[in-house]
């Protein structure tokens, strides 16, 4: 079985990550057009990286939770292949064991180079000034998608939905595209769907089947379903 996993900031909320719906969250205490697009950071670079640096710090105090590790063990133990792409921009995938994590927003812990084009592991703080390895510009940004780009991976996201037996949509809004159209694709190439979220998506209705509930339940739960129908 091919299986294709798509989460969202809800796995990585019991983590203490915020979404962007949380009140009095991260997120709601900065104007998204300031902090989260290309025209922001051209207006003010120093806000950007002062957010982005209490994003990253925020990131590496955080644990993996039980959703994290039960699908690490997944792509571990399940004799198919899985593949987990994430809209999440913190590392708790790749801490709690998972292998080949598709970033299509980027990474926290990633620095990109505006000028040139390089990518290298973000320091604990970045500054307007930061010189890029590569080509020493001062035009380093972090390594993330912002709105109004294109995300990540896409060709490779669609190739694996258009093979995918069954796709799982865990923690996400289902409100935000390209993202928002996955399970079109996958169920368009007859796959079977779940959701699995703390409350109906925008999108639930497009889902064969649905779970509600906190990630850390019902994804190991999942799993163990999963793993012992494998067996």
């Amino acid at each position: 079985m091919n299986i294709v996993i798509l989460t969202g900031a809800g796995i990585s909320a019991e983590s203490g990550l915020g979404t962007f719906r949380d009140i009095d969250g991260l997120w709601t205490k900065y104007d998204l057009n300031d902090v989260a697009t290309p025209e922001g950071f051209a207006r003010n670079p120093d806000l950007v990286h002062q957010f982005y640096n209490a994003r990253r710090m925020n990131c590496r105090t955080a644990l993996p939770n039980d959703a994290h590790t039960a699908l690490a063990r997944l792509q571990r133990d399940c004799p198919g292949e899985v593949d987990l792409v994430t809209q999440n921009i913190d590392d708790l995938h790749e801490r709690a064991g998972s292998r080949s994590v598709w970033h299509m927003h980027g990474e926290v812990t990633r620095a990109l180079c505006d000028a040139c084009g390089h990518r290298w592991d973000a320091p604990e703080r970045m500054e307007p000034s930061d010189p890029c390895p590569a080509c020493e510009a001062a035009a380093t940004r972090p390594d993330v998608v912002w709105f109004g780009e294109i995300p990540y991976f896409l060709d490779e996201i669609q190739d694996r939905l258009e093979r995918s037996d069954l796709f799982v949509s865990i923690g996400t809004s289902g409100s935000v595209y390209p993202a928002a159209g996955f399970v079109a694709i996958a169920a368009g190439a007859g796959a079977q769907t779940l959701e699995l979220n703390l409350e109906p998506s925008d999108s639930s209705s497009a889902f064969t089947e649905i779970r509600h509930g906190k990630a850390s339940e019902l994804v190991p739960a999942w799993v163990n379903e999963v793993l012992a129908s494998a067996k």
